[in-house]
């Protein structure tokens, strides 16, 4: 088996990049054990977050990332997230970056930008993709749902380690209010809760989440989930509930999953 065919078989590491309101980050991936390989490379969002600026900064983290030893194929597929939701290679939504990438096909700008095939999923939905298959999630069947807690709320909705996309459920309605705009980590530091009193807001919230999809289990991630000791204890729900495994990591890792699973290249 030649260098090139080693690299481009099943579950061979694959390039995974997650692109923030702050930061675009980018590591290589084993996609055996759901783990990077050497340190993430990082980069500041430019500003404004612009189709043409952010292309600019993928390329160059996929670049830097290539001139390790451990990089994949030349010619291999790079995964890619994204705040906002992707429909068929469109973005359909812009929370947190430039409004000038509505409409845009990314997965055409990026392809064309880097010169070899992306694949472009929502951030929330690639955390739980890896969740799913590597973390907290591994081996559980039905419904998981992964909501991670942080500027608002992001949700990815896995069944059978199926992922089912885009799934916004950060914006469902409690009380009159879009749930995000009060469960969230940063409407906890904006609205002075103590966490007694948050871990009330996010158990109406996860109640409401579980009376529509009765999961068979529930997957915090976000910074806030390294204190689930002050808030879990507050959370009366019929599923189990536990904290996310992967941590920064998640974006990274199922960005690349997703495209190995589009292009046939994971078991």
């Amino acid at each position: 088996m030649s260098k090139k065919d080693e690299k481009t078989h099943k579950n061979a590491p694959l390039i995974g990049i997650d692109i923030g309101g702050t930061g675009i980050k980018g590591g290589i991936v084993d996609l055996k054990k759901g783990k990077l390989i050497g340190d993430r490379f990082r980069v500041p969002t430019p500003q404004p977050a612009t189709p043409e600026a952010v292309a600019d900064v993928v390329a160059q983290i996929v670049e830097e990332l290539s001139l390790r030893p451990e990089a994949p194929a030349a010619d291999s597929p790079v995964g890619v997230t994204f705040p906002g939701i992707i429909q068929h290679g469109v973005v359909n939504s812009a929370a947190n970056v430039d409004k000038s990438w509505l409409a845009t096909n990314i997965d055409k700008k990026f392809t064309e930008r880097l010169g070899r095939p992306v694949e472009v999923i929502n951030d929330a939905d690639a955390a739980g993709l890896a969740e799913a298959r590597y973390g907290a999630g591994e081996g559980v069947d039905g419904t998981v749902l992964v909501i991670t807690l942080g500027t608002g709320i992001g949700s990815a909705f896995i069944f059978n380690g199926q992922l089912v996309p885009n799934a916004e459920l950060g914006h469902l309605e409690i009380d009159g209010f879009d749930a995000e705009t009060k469960a969230s980590a940063v409407a906890r530091e904006r609205d002075g809760l103590s966490w007694d009193e948050y871990g009330v807001l996010l158990n109406r919230y996860l109640q409401h989440v579980e009376f529509l999809f009765s999961p068979e289990l529930f997957i915090i991630g976000g910074g806030i989930s390294k204190r689930s000791d002050e808030y879990f204890p507050h959370l009366q729900l019929r599923s189990p509930i536990v904290t996310a495994k992967l941590k920064n990591d998640a974006g990274i890792v199922g960005a690349a999953l997703e495209v190995a699973l589009h292009h046939n290249l994971a078991k």
